[in-house]
C-alpha cells in the first residue's frame, strides 16, 4: 500500500483529466492521498476533492508565495476548516526565499501566524522551505512540543539538519528528487536517517522522478521513489511502502480502519 502525503490534484495541470485519473491512482495501489492547499482558493478545492473521494484527505494552509493575500479573516476561515473530519494538517506553510514574493518579513509573519493556528487547533503541519534552512529550523525548533508533528516537505538540505529535525520528532518528506543523478545530499540523507522518519510524496504535478523527469507528475510515480529508497537502504520496495504508510497514518492521525 502507498500513502501519497503531498499532492496538488486541484492544480490546473489536471483540469483535462482529473476525474479520470484520480480513480486510476487508487486502482494502482495508492491507498491514501493528502491534497495540500497552497492558496485560499486551493484550500477550498482541496477540501472539495477530499469530500468527493474516501481515500483523499486535505491539508489547509497557504504557501509562502501566496501569503500576501492573507488576513485575519483568512485565519478564521482556515480554523473553521480544521474542524472538518477530512482535514488532517495545516499546510503547506513555511518560507520560500528562492523566489522572494512577497518579502521575507511578510513570509515570516504568516508562517508564524499559521504555526500559531496549528498550536491552537492542535493540527500537524506540512512545511515548505527553500533557501531558508536556518530560518525554518529556528521556527520549527521553537514550536517543537507545541504542535502534534511536522513533515519537512520536499527535503533539500543537509543530512545533518535532517537528523536535527528527526530529533524534534518531525518527518522528512522524500519525493522524485531522490531519483535524480545530482541528488547527492538527499540520497545521503536517506542513507543516514531511519525509514521510520520518512514519508513518501510526489508534489504532483511537479517534480516527476526519473525516468519521467520533466513530465506531469502523479502519485503512481511514487513507485520509483520507493524503489530508489529501497535501493539506498538495502531493503525491499514493499518494506519501504509498508513503513512509510504506517508513518503517514500515524502523522495524519487517520484511524487504521479508515
Amino acid at each position: 500500500m502507498i500513502f501519497e502525503t503531498h499532492a496538488h490534484y486541484d492544480d490546473e495541470a489536471f483540469d483535462e483529466d482529473r476525474y479520470e485519473l484520480i480513480p486510476q491512482l487508487f486502482e494502482g495501489g495508492v491507498n491514501k492521498i493528502v491534497n495540500v492547499g497552497a492558496s485560499m482558493e486551493s484550500i477550498r478545492t482541496s477540501l472539495e476533492l477530499a469530500r468527493k473521494y474516501d481515500y483523499i484527505y486535505a491539508a489547509v494552509g497557504v504557501h509562502p508565495n501566496d501569503v500576501a493575500e492573507l488576513t485575519e479573516d483568512s485565519m478564521e476561515e482556515i480554523k473553521k476548516y480544521t474542524k472538518d473530519e477530512k482535514v488532517v494538517a495545516i499546510g503547506e506553510i513555511g518560507l520560500e526565499y528562492h523566489y522572494l514574493e512577497p518579502d521575507k518579513e511578510t513570509q515570516m509573519k504568516w508562517y508564524r501566524r499559521q504555526m500559531d493556528l496549528a498550536v491552537e487547533t492542535q493540527m500537524p503541519v506540512i512545511i515548505h522551505s527553500r533557501d531558508a534552512a536556518e530560518e525554518t529550523f529556528y521556527v520549527m525548533k521553537e514550536y517543537a512540543g507545541r504542535i502534534p508533528g511536522a513533515i519537512i516537505h520536499c527535503y533539500s538540505y543537509s543530512p545533518q539538519l535532517a537528523k536535527e529535525y528527526v530529533k524534534l520528532g518531525y518527518y522528512i518528506g522524500v519525493g522524485g528528487v531522490v531519483t535524480f543523478k545530482n541528488a547527492k545530499k538527499l540520497v545521503k540523507t536517506v542513507e543516514e536517517i531511519s525509514l521510520e522518519n520518512i514519508v513518501l510524496e510526489t508534489d504532483c504535478p511537479y517534480m516527476a522522478p526519473e525516468p519521467h523527469r520533466g513530465t506531469r507528475n502523479n502519485s503512481l510515480n511514487i513507485n520509483y521513489v520507493a524503489a530508489k529508497i529501497a535501493e539506498i537502504k538495502g531493503v525491499t520496495k514493499e518494506e519501504v511502502e509498508d513503513i512509510t504508510y504506517k508513518n503517514a497514518m500515524n502523522f495524519y492521525r487517520i484511524p487504521r480502519e479508515a
